[in-house]
Formats: structure tokens, C-alpha cells, sequence
């Protein structure tokens, strides 16, 4: 189930939005855009954009390693995946830079729904609600992996 907000967002709506984040333990900030996750040592995320977040998010279901997804407006696939765990997760977090991926972290802004951006509003894939957890960065990294592996071997008997 998708969570959409609607384009216009009353101050009463984002006050309510806000106070629901606050309380999963999560901080944020309002900002002249909507709601902004700041992210910190428990709480980071990991953007991934066109082909590979569609496979990042089929392996992640089939695996039952879903969590948290915001899904960003434009014309390129583009999502942001809620996770844990990146203090202990050097390697993980430099293979999720290498194969493309965006990395919030340390204080970072992440657009949080209800938030208007110019092409459209943010929105929940997965909204906390529906994810049982919020998923170790690890796991996200093995997602990626999965995704390279995939693409690779598919290359591979092309070129045979």
C-alpha cells in the first residue's frame, strides 16, 4: 500500500506528521520544503535510483529484509531506504558508494513525507507502519551485491 500526500499539506497536518516521527525516535526538522529526517549514528539512509532500485527493492521483499522506502518524484525511478547500522558497517557503506548510491548520513536532510519538492511530492514505498523494522545497512549492501552479480552474469551470456 502506497501512502501518497496530497500536494498541499495544512500546518496542522505537518505538526501531526512531525510529532508521528518524533515519536518512532527519529529527528526531525521542518523545513521550507516539508519534513526533513536528520539523520544520526542510528538512523541513516541510502538513495538508489533507476534500474537498481528496482532490483535493490525486489530483492529486499523476496529476502523479508523490507523496511522503510521513500519513494522521489521525476522522471528516473529514485529511492531512499530508511536503515541502521552504519557505525559498524564501513565496507558496506564504501560498496554502496562505488556501485552509485547515495549515502545520508552525519547530519544529512532526508525529505520526509509530507514534503513538497518541485516535481511532486514525496511518498512512502514502504511507510514505517507497513515495514516491520528498519533494515541494517548490511543488508541493503547485499542487495546491491545481488543487484552487480545479476547485471554481470547477464553480460556474461550476451557476450558468449
Amino acid at each position: 500500500m502506497r501512502t501518497t500526500f496530497p500536494t498541499f499539506v495544512s500546518a496542522a497536518d505537518m505538526t501531526a506528521a512531525a510529532q508521528e516521527y518524533s515519536q518512532r525516535g527519529w529527528t526531525v526538522a521542518e523545513t521550507a520544503n516539508g519534513l526533513c529526517l536528520i539523520t544520526d549514528d542510528d538512523l541513516s539512509a541510502i538513495e538508489v535510483s533507476g534500474e537498481l532500485a528496482g532490483q535493490v527493492r525486489r530483492f529486499l521483499r523476496a529476502n523479508n529484509l523490507s523496511g522503510p522506502v521513500i519513494e522521489l518524484p521525476g522522471a528516473e525511478r529514485r529511492e531512499i531506504h530508511l536503515v541502521t547500522g552504519v557505525r559498524k558497517a564501513a565496507m558496506a557503506m564504501d560498496a554502496l558508494r562505488a556501485a552509485g548510491a547515495t549515502v545520508h548520513t552525519d547530519g544529512a536532510g532526508v525529505p520526509l513525507p509530507p514534503t513538497h519538492l518541485s516535481a511532486g511530492s514525496a511518498c512512502w514505498g514502504v511507510s514505517p507502519d507497513e515495514a516491520r523494522w528498519v533494515p541494517p545497512v548490511v543488508a541493503l549492501g547485499a542487495a546491491v551485491r545481488a543487484a552487480i552479480a545479476r547485471k554481470r552474469s547477464q553480460l556474461t551470456s550476451v557476450a558468449c
